[in-house]
């Protein structure tokens, strides 16, 4: 095994797969596996439930085995709730297959599940996620799940004791109420039905639903309902033959169905439990646990928006599955990415912490090759800047990228200058944008004393060395120089005042208030000719 990959939990829980996997089925590929409900936006804490065993199977792919990621789509699940904003018409449509409910208005998809699984379809692409999907409704629809579901019926029993051990007093049920199959009716198609008479031996099942329905159907021909989620799940470990598949921690309070499916598993269906690590929460920053079912939900596509996908990558490789964390929209993203650049500095010196590198390596490649890069990283924080001080303006953010950092082409620059452009358009807020003025302030510029007009004298007659450096040098000298320090004199406090009171001078004159964005590269983005006039040099 590679040195880069010894410390690394994808690669113990690699190790721990390949070898669980050979014990229960030799010679065979490896599965892992991750279930999505596209009830709603599929967020980035459901990002979790895919990201975890992709890096987990993309391990096992680099070391050369056969090994298959299974995404299934719980799109056979009922309809719970009509979200906001949407036409609360389509309570109607509650307990229905989510497939049989109407796409939102104006959609362009086929049904409800449709219109959320597509964009985290694009997404998982662009992340470069290999993947084989698997629609419930399809597999629960054309019987493949016949015999499964006739098993769990044979043994509702069995089943309805294990549940029992589980069960608080008033949780109790008669066994013969039990019953592991919900038909969803044929009038209304929705799951309000209950069953009231079953015959083990020719498989007849009848049932009646709130809608007033009710008819007899043979279970061995019927594929219009599906197992409840506790016998659904274990029976998919069995059929699929799952060795690792990671749940959320809700999944794991006693009686949960990872608590439960791990006993019905083995006792009914013969198969065995995932190794399953827990999961996590993923926040934003800013703003509580996430939760489709509320809404307005940041979704991985999102993301990508404002961020490179071998950043996204990185965050969650780079924590265990029981760590939780929190994704930018806000400007920590700008010291996200100065992390994530130092990150790339360190690898590329050869001096990034066996951890660091195979979290570095997961993130920018995978098995199938190296994911899209920015051909000239320049800091995003820069780029945010370029972007808010130009309003997006090509040709000028060109010039100062040539100026800043030898840019010659904004396709360098590319696609993170386009993340940091629509970071700035949606998440920057408005009394922070940078309105870089027009005319100089000449009421400020009369007020000012001797020290105050010596600060910007020395300034202006400083702005020959057209570099970020020179710059970045000036702006701190011009305080040094004003008190006979050498410009590489150590900061005292009586110095960090006067560069401070500076620094707002500056930020006054150009942009109108007390901050901005960094001072250097301020003054690289508004051009030494309207420096010199805004300072009244």
């Amino acid at each position: 095994m590679a040195e880069s990959a010894e410390a690394d939990w994808v690669s113990r829980f690699a190790d721990e797969v390949i070898s669980e996997a050979e014990r229960r089925a030799p010679g065979k590929p490896i599965v892992c596996a991750s279930g999505l409900s596209p009830s709603g936006p599929i967020h980035l804490g459901n990002l979790r439930e895919i990201m975890t065993p992709h890096l987990v199977a993309d391990e096992i792919r680099r070391r050369g085995l056969d090994c298959v990621h299974l995404l299934s789509w719980d799109d056979y699940d009922r309809f719970r709730r009509v979200p906001a904003g949407v036409d609360p018409a389509w309570a109607e449509h509650i307990g229905k297959p989510l497939t049989s409910v109407p796409a939102p208005p104006g959609s362009p998809h086929a049904n409800w599940a449709e219109h959320f699984k597509a964009p985290m379809v694009a997404a998982l692409a662009e992340l470069g996620i290999d993947y084989r999907g698997i629609s419930q409704t399809e597999q629960y629809t054309s019987g493949a799940y016949r015999e499964q579901i006739l098993l769990a019926v044979r043994e509702r029993s069995r089943i309805d004791a294990i549940l029992d051990r589980y069960r608080t007093k008033e949780g109790v049920r008669e066994v013969e109420d039990y019953f592991p199959y919900k038909p969803y009716c044929e009038l209304c198609e929705r799951d309000l039905t209950r069953v009231t008479a079953y015959d083990d031996e020719t498989t007849e099942l009848a049932y009646t639903c709130e809608c007033g329905f009710g008819e007899t159907v043979r279970l061995a021909e019927h594929d219009r309902g599906k197992l409840v989620w506790k016998v659904d799940w274990p029976m998919r470990w069995a059929y699929e033959g799952v060795v690792f598949e990671p749940s959320g921690v809700d999944h794991h309070s006693p009686g949960s169905a990872w608590i439960v499916g791990g006993q019905i598993v083995g006792e009914v269906f013969g198969g065995e439990q995932p190794i399953g690590p827990m999961y996590a929460f993923v926040g934003i920053t800013g703003m509580a646990k996430m939760s489709s079912s509320k809404g307005d939900v940041p979704t991985p596509a999102d993301a990508l928006e404002i961020m490179e996908a071998p950043v996204l990558r990185w965050l969650y490789a780079r924590r265990k599955p029981a760590q939780s964390f929190k994704i930018a929209f806000d400007q920590e993203i700008q010291r996200l990415y100065d992390e994530w650049d130092a990150l790339g500095r360190k690898v590329g010196l050869g001096q990034a912490q066996p951890a660091e590198l195979a979290a570095h390596n997961r993130a920018v490649s995978t098995a199938a090759g190296p994911l899209p890069a920015t051909p000239h990283p320049v800091p995003y924080r820069t780029l945010a800047s370029i972007v808010d001080i130009t309003t997006g303006h090509d040709e000028q953010a060109l010039r100062i990228l040539r100026d800043l950092d030898a840019v010659e082409d904004l396709a360098q620059a590319r696609p993170r200058l386009d993340r940091a452009q629509r970071w700035v358009a949606d998440h920057l807020p408005a009394d922070q944008r940078t309105h870089v003025r027009e005319t100089p302030d000449q009421e400020l510029l009369d007020s000012l004393g001797q020290t105050e007009r010596e600060s910007l004298r020395l300034l202006a007659e400083g702005l020959d060395d057209w570099t970020l450096d020179g710059l970045t040098s000036l702006v701190y000298g011009v305080p040094k120089l004003q008190v006979g320090l050498a410009a590489d004199a150590k900061p005292t406090p009586e110095l960090k005042a006067a560069q401070r009171a500076f620094f707002v001078l500056l930020y006054r004159l150009l942009v109108g208030r007390d901050t901005g964005p960094r001072l250097p590269t301020l003054l690289m983005a508004v051009g030494a000719e309207r420096v010199r006039k805004l300072v009244g040099g």
